[in-house]
């Protein structure tokens, strides 16, 4: 491990808890030391309190930090001599901790402190840093890894045997570091969880971490551990069928609609196809920490119901008839030959930080087997940090729960305007959205783990093939069918009609929606609750205008399609319906020249001519797309054939 150190960008954080910022983000730049909000750092700062007395201030990072991204807010300050108070004493409940530690704060708006506060009060030096690092895990989970330590550290660091964490850990590292800690200790070794380094600056505490992960890794490499190499082979062909069937079942073990992101690359596929992936696996996580995110074990194979009557015993074995929090028992985390490895959530960016903690663990895993065998901690260990209420607060969201969360919607004609418009509100919304579009824009509407934009040529089936292919590799299937792309070509009377203008307007407004709604009704069929289908329509379907004939003829013919799909899906639970809009005027299409000269053609105003409708209001792609979401929402749960008017009132539809 190198040390990222630069004077120069030290320079421009100032203070102490700037140069904790900093170093902190050091850490956090490095997936191998911190996975996903894992780690914490703090300092010990004097300051002045509202009396004019000076006060010991911890500034510990608050609990949703980043160590990443981190800045000043993201540390709360508690009142060290209270938490000194607290570490003194011999017992201390997780409830009472909880709130304690709350009240030692000395900003009512702060985050809430780390769980592990006190073991950072219980260090004496100014900067404490601590990291899960790969590395260290490994080697502590490797046969004779405590002696493997020592070897390695001599008495440059304390080793704490693994303890539950919360008080009584800290209980147990006072009563250890107040007989082995000496002038030359840098560092505490917590067994099964992480490191922790200390100094009285933030570049000394932070290059103790350099150094003593440094070491580990020279030891892996010693043993031949330092790289894993995956055997090259040919991914498997998972239909999208079985992916989106074997979701399905999961979803219903889960009790909701889950995530599930496939993956086939070197790593994933060469553990996932070892001939002893299942009892490697099967010994458990490579630390309790992840265990909210992973399960303890993932699921070998696709027997769904296997597992989850496996993880009932599990909690039923170890509960002893004590209250629990409800805990679904379907997979994080599968390893199958044939599909490679899979990775669940209740939102794309759940699944996205399974697969990297179980990425993270595959290779420890390797790398302990190099160091004379691969072990871990018992069953009952990973049980009590799963079901640690304070554990679990890591995984609690505030407000309501998002109405698509876990499902995936795919919108066509996504790039800009009304498809745009229902991208955003589905994601709003909790889905996991894929955009289609032929403009490469689509791509970079969002970067964000629920969001995937695919450049397509919808007149291409070998495109929509490719792209449903990878929409149900990351996602796990379709829930929710958005068909919006379109064109209008130039009004053209039909004496004058090209047959090309003709074909080139069927075959996007009219052929690639019968090829979409065709290809992806296996994928609607699987849908945890229910598949949904919203057409964007037109006016012109119910009052069609002269000069747009192929747009008119194209629009009330996906109408039908519509309306026989309706009548052919309702058996299979699937909803279609169809949203006619009409006078859309924040689109592309609409320059403010072009809206100027159709006002000016009616002897209107702009505003008058954007709001000639019944109700004289102006109707958006927002509105639109609210609507677009809702009918594929639950209060629209028993419709479908509707064709439902966004247009103001229109006089000659009405």
């Amino acid at each position: 491990m190198k040390s990222l150190w630069n004077d120069q960008e030290a320079a421009r954080f100032q203070g102490a808890l700037g140069q904790r910022v900093y170093t902190s983000r050091l850490l956090g730049r490095d997936p191998s030391l911190v996975l996903h909000g894992g780690g914490n750092t703090s300092v010990k700062l004097l300051e002045t309190n509202i009396f004019g007395e000076s006060e010991e201030v911890l500034y510990v990072k608050g609990r949703g930090a980043d160590l990443s991204t981190i800045d000043a807010a993201g540390f709360a300050p508690c009142r060290l001599r209270r938490l000194l108070r607290l570490v003194s004493l011999t017992e201390l409940a997780d409830e009472d901790m909880e709130s304690e530690l709350k009240l030692s704060l000395t900003r009512a708006s702060a985050p809430a402190p780390s769980v592990e506060t006190l073991l950072h009060a219980l260090l004496p030096q100014a900067f404490v840093d601590h990291t899960h690092a790969d590395a260290l895990i490994a080697v502590m989970n490797s046969r004779d890894g405590f002696e493997r330590l020592q070897k390695i550290y001599g008495g440059q660091v304390v080793i704490i045997p693994y303890t539950m964490p919360g008080f009584k850990l800290v209980r147990l590292c006072r009563e250890i570091l107040s007989k082995e800690a000496s002038r030359e200790t840098i560092g505490v070794i917590l067994m099964h969880h992480g490191l922790f380094t200390f100094g009285d600056t933030a570049k000394v505490s932070y290059e103790r971490m350099v150094d003593l992960v440094t070491r580990a890794e020279l030891h892996i490499e010693a043993n031949g551990g330092a790289r894993i190499e995956w055997p090259a082979q040919e991914p498997p062909r998972s239909s999208r069928v079985e992916i989106a069937a074997l979701r399905q079942e999961i979803s219903r073990v889960a009790g909701a609609p889950m995530i599930l992101s496939v993956h086939t690359d070197s790593q994933a596929l060469g553990f996932a196809s070892r001939e002893d992936v299942a009892e490697l696996s099967g010994r458990g996580g490579v630390t309790p920490d992840h265990v909210i995110r992973t399960k303890r074990i993932p699921m070998v194979g696709r027997d769904v119901a296997r597992y989850a009557a496996g993880y009932q015993e599990y909690v039923r074995f170890h509960s002893n008839d004590r209250s629990l929090a409800v805990v679904d028992p379907a997979p994080r985390v599968i390893l199958d030959p044939h599909l490679g490895m899979g990775v669940l959530g209740r939102s794309a960016e759940d699944a996205a930080i399974a697969e990297d903690i179980y990425r993270h663990t595959i290779d420890i895993i390797m790398r302990a087997e190099k160091l004379g065998g691969w072990r871990a901690l018992p069953a009952k260990d990973f049980f009590e940090v799963e079901f640690w209420d304070l554990e679990r607060t890591k995984l609690a969201k505030s407000g309501p729960e998002p109405v698509f969360l876990g499902e995936i919607a795919l919108v066509t004609g996504a790039a800009s305007g009304i498809g745009k418009a229902c991208v955003d509100v589905l994601l709003e919304r909790g889905a996991a959205v894929v955009g289609l579009d032929v403009a490469p824009a689509v791509k970079r509407l969002y970067d964000r783990k629920s969001y995937l934009g695919i450049e397509c040529d919808l007149t291409s089936e070998e495109q929509i093939a490719a792209a449903l292919d990878q929409t149900v590799r990351t996602f796990g299937s379709v829930d929710m069918l958005v068909l919006n792309a379109g064109i209008f070509p130039k009004s053209t009377p039909i004496a004058a009609m090209s047959t090309e203008i003709w074909r080139k307007t069927m075959s996007i407004n009219l052929d690639a929606n019968l090829i979409l709604m065709r290809d992806c009704f296996p994928l609607l069929k699987f849908a945890p609750r229910g598949g949904r289908v919203a057409i964007i329509g037109s006016k012109n379907v119910a009052a069609p205008g002269p000069g747009a004939a192929a747009y008119s003829a194209s629009k009330s013919a996906v109408q039908q399609l519509a309306r026989v799909a309706a009548l052919e899906w309702g058996s299979e639970r699937i909803r279609v319906n169809c949203l006619h809009p009409n006078a859309v005027f924040d689109t592309g299409i609409w320059t403010p020249e072009v809206l100027a000269a159709r006002a000016a053609s009616y002897n209107l105003s702009v505003q008058e001519y954007k709001t000639n409708n019944v109700l004289r209001t102006e109707v958006t792609s927002r509105d639109v797309a609210e609507l677009a979401a809702d009918v594929c929402g639950p209060r629209f749960a028993k419709t479908t054939g509707a064709q439902i008017p966004v247009d103001g009132g229109n006089e000659r539809v009405i």
